[in-house]
């Protein structure tokens, strides 16, 4: 366990997901410290981090630093092996989504964390978009009354491939497992494992190396869930449509905390992630329609959460048991998009706790 109430936190990677997705939230809240990083870009985060010790390769960093806390940003394909070996040495683990790119792994690094008594969690940061905090609120409060369609879109306008990892013919590559996550893993809070799912996955466009669009249809004994993503929406996206017995919500755009993140915003005041008037989404009842207030979200909760799972051992903000529940979707959406089949989920191997 960190000594006092300080967690020494090391990263590996340096990239998008490291700098504007954890960093902003280790380098400004308690008790996390930045300590050490492995990346390629050892001149640029030694003119920004002086103090941190920079590695340029990832194993070495792991046996040579201190760190209670290794975060993965590392391409999707390592984080398996960064992960055994982080765990194998005593260090907490926080893996950026997906979890692992195979099964098979995932149980394994479960057991692993299981056995040496550290925690295991995987970066699912989207449970505290706004939107999301607000379907759930009226899911609670019965606005919409017995939900029989859900609608979830993460489209965006890409019509061009760009050279980067995500978009190659890697392991764990493609818009699937690249965004596919944050749609199931919200899905599952929100009503649990489907009885079945029928997908299509596929390459839209023609220079593409691996999958850039997908639509996945969760089946739930009284319900439909539609999870979606286009590389060819230019129009305002669709976030969340929900229909039920009472009523339907509708959300268009993201979450502003990425955008606020990326120009530089530090998610310090309380009420940094809050949406604008103009971006609220609206209800659709017999009576007319209804502006609704965007709860406030904030992925610096995931981080707090996190902080106490390691120093008081309190509950992990997202499982490695749930996060392992995507992959499983992941596998059986593949299967269903290459056979052209709806294919039934087995539960018995499931947790969602």
């Amino acid at each position: 366990m960190p000594t006092n109430t300080e967690i020494k936190t090391a990263i590996i990677g340096y990239g998008f997901s490291a700098t504007t997705f954890h960093l902003p939230f280790i380098l400004n809240l308690p008790p996390f410290r930045f300590t050490a990083v492995s990346t390629s870009k050892g001149e640029q985060v030694r003119q920004q981090h002086p103090e941190v010790a920079v590695y340029a390769d990832a194993d070495a960093m792991l046996a040579d630093c201190d760190a209670d806390l290794v975060i993965i940003t590392a391409p999707n394909d390592a984080h398996y092996a960064l992960a055994k070996r982080a765990l194998q040495l005593g260090k907490h683990v926080v893996l950026e989504k997906p979890f692992v790119t195979r099964v098979e792994h995932g149980e394994e690094l479960i057991a692993l964390a299981r056995q040496q008594q550290r925690v295991l969690s995987v970066y699912h940061n989207r449970r505290w978009d706004g939107d999301f905090l607000t379907v759930q609120k009226l899911l609670a409060e019965g606005n919409l009354g017995a939900v029989r369609y859900f609608e979830s879109h993460f489209d965006r306008f890409r019509p061009e491939v760009r050279k980067r990892w995500r978009e190659s013919a890697a392991e764990g590559g493609g818009i699937l497992f690249d965004l596919g996550p944050h749609l199931l893993d919200q899905a599952l809070h929100l009503f649990g494992l489907p009885v079945a799912i029928t997908a299509q996955v596929g390459t839209l466009r023609p220079q593409a190396e691996v999958d850039d669009f997908f639509h996945l249809t969760l089946h739930y004994p009284d319900r439909l869930a539609v999870l979606r993503s286009s590389p060819f929406c230019a129009s305002p996206n669709l976030r969340f449509e929900v229909q039920g017995t009472a009523g339907s919500y509708v959300k268009s755009g993201l979450d502003p905390q990425e955008d606020r993140l990326k120009t530089g915003r530090l998610p310090v005041p309380a009420n940094w992630a809050r949406e604008t008037p103009e971006q609220y989404g609206q209800l659709y009842t017999a009576d007319g329609m209804t502006t609704v207030t965007t709860e406030t979200g904030g992925y610096q909760h995931y981080f707090q959460q996190l902080a106490r799972a390691i120093l008081e051992g309190g509950e992990v903000p997202v499982s490695a048991e749930q996060a392992l529940c995507n992959i499983r979707l992941i596998q059986l959406a593949l299967q269903s998009s290459a056979s052209g089949q709806t294919v039934a989920v087995d539960d018995r191997e499931w947790s969602l706790r």
